[in-house]
């Protein structure tokens, strides 16, 4: 299968500011660094700063995910994946909420503070239809989950 190369341009918008690396060749991510300590009370979503601005692609999107090493301390994504539009030039920041023990997690100048990945969008075109014309599946209309119940 042939790799897709993408080449996505960063700005530094501080001098200390630190381009994202991948931890090994084949890894999936590109680790993004806060750009200053940060202090994340507990409970709360604080925006954490990386002094970087993008330029990704038309027809691709960046998508901010949790590191597993903060994950298991404590430090969560409260969106899930952030996701980053093409067209979006201001600075990327994480939103990330502590969970974990303590009143505050401190992130530490220069850490290691989320994943970039980069994924392919399609474009879509919405049509509209009746609900007869979706068809019928084996799960049909049953609820949320594997097993339907709510």
């Amino acid at each position: 299968m042939e790799q897709i190369q993408l080449s996505v341009q960063f700005a530094r918008l501080d001098d200390e500011a630190r381009l994202p690396t991948q931890g090994s060749a084949l890894a999936a991510g590109w680790d993004l660094y806060a750009l200053c300590e940060t202090i994340v009370p507990k409970g709360a979503s604080t925006f954490i700063a990386t002094g970087l601005a993008v330029a990704i692609p038309e027809g691709w999107e960046g998508q901010i995910r949790c590191r597993s090493s903060l994950g298991k301390k404590g430090m969560i994504l409260p969106n899930g994946v952030g996701t980053i539009d093409a067209d979006y030039r201001g600075e990327l920041k994480v939103l990330a909420t502590w969970i974990g023990q303590g009143d505050s997690f401190t992130v530490s100048k220069g850490e290691r503070i989320a994943q970039l990945l980069f994924a392919q969008v399609p474009k879509v075109t919405i049509v509209e239809t009746s609900y007869e014309e979706l068809g019928n599946t084996e799960r049909g209309s049953g609820g949320f989950g594997s097993s339907g119940q709510y």
